[in-house]
């Protein structure tokens, strides 16, 4: 097993971590207690995102951050939990305004407005909010490390399939507009007038360079890590095997897995535990020693049940021992 301290060790230019998984697994408290190490133990300024509308950072650090842009919730951990329909009510907004500037026009025509508040009920439009989001963050360079929260399994996965989506869909636009203004351009030859520059070409290539470089982060393997988490449990098992290979169809290795909720072994030899925990150890025993068969030196961290919720500073602290330096009483191998 490769902890996630040594994991580090070996990758010291990582600048995003990315958890995924289903939902109540343990991403966020596996991204809070990274976050809260890195910052507070290690000193690096640190930035932790949720994309989750749960609102499971407020949660877990115990403060009220929904909405209410990046918080400093202890020295150099800067937390930000994103409202995603305010978003997209922004970037429509946004859309709107551009238009009215761009085409000098004094107010929407009915039809077009409709269209555009429309979208807000589109599949794609809080994975393309949040993944702007994302690309913003990144792109400001603020902080020494990035570590994204992501929403529930199948969201997480068509967010990071999200850039080679609308990286298509900026380059058909692009290229459609590259077409019609050629034909201004002639037309305003023909009238006499001066071609000015494509306000809109310039726009959509700001885009495009802005995802090229998020996209280009993304898939860099030294400069981003993406963790599965996971529970010693049949479902998670393979939930995680077909997360694995989707990420591999996107061209993106997983960094390693995160092994929460797990009993440690050497409680079995305690004469009174009680029979129903001793049972429930037991039953983890067969899928753990399944994990090691089928993640091997994958799994980087085995996170203990505790004995109260992981939730304000003082738990967030012990739980980022646990997933930096695993025990190696919880290790059934």
């Amino acid at each position: 097993m490769v902890g996630l301290a040594e994991f580090f060790e070996r990758k010291p230019d990582v600048e995003v971590v990315v958890f995924a998984g289903k939902g109540g697994l343990g991403k966020t408290t596996s991204s809070a207690a990274l976050s809260y190490y890195k910052a507070v133990n290690e000193g690096k300024k640190v930035l932790c995102f949720s994309t989750d509308p749960q609102a499971s950072l407020s949660d877990i650090f115990e403060r009220d951050l929904f909405g209410k842009g990046i918080i400093e919730v202890a020295p150099n951990l800067h937390v930000v939990e994103i409202d995603a329909d305010k978003n997209i009510a922004s970037y429509q907004q946004e859309i709107k305004q551009k238009i009215l500037d761009m085409y000098e026009l004094d107010e929407l025509p009915k039809e077009i407005e409709e269209y555009i508040d429309s979208t807000s009920a589109e599949p794609a439009m809080y994975e393309s909010a949040t993944y702007d989001a994302m690309a913003d963050l990144v792109s400001s360079k603020e902080y020494d490390l990035y570590v994204f929260d992501m929403p529930p399994f199948g969201h997480g996965v068509r967010m990071v399939a999200m850039a080679e989506i609308l990286s298509a869909w900026v380059d058909k636009i692009t290229e459609a507009r590259k077409e019609a203004a050629e034909y201004e351009a002639v037309a305003s030859t023909l009238r006499g007038g001066v071609e000015t520059e494509d306000m809109i070409l310039k726009e959509l290539g700001e885009i495009r360079r802005k995802m090229d470089t998020f996209t280009g982060l993304m898939t860099n393997s030294e400069k981003t890590a993406f963790f599965m988490v996971m529970v010693p449990e049949k479902m998670a098992i393979l939930d995680t095997e077909r997360a694995l290979a989707m990420f591999k169809e996107l061209n993106i290795g997983m960094s390693g897995v995160v092994v929460n909720q797990t009993y440690p072994r050497d409680l079995l030899n305690k004469p009174d535990l009680p029979d129903f925990l001793k049972k429930k150890i037991e039953g983890q025993e067969d899928h753990l020693i399944e994990i090691r068969e089928k993640f091997g030196d994958l799994v980087s961290a085995l996170i203990p049940m505790y004995d109260r919720e992981p939730k304000g500073l003082d738990m967030i602290s012990h739980v980022a021992e646990d997933l930096m330096h695993s025990r190696r009483d919880l290790l059934w191998w």
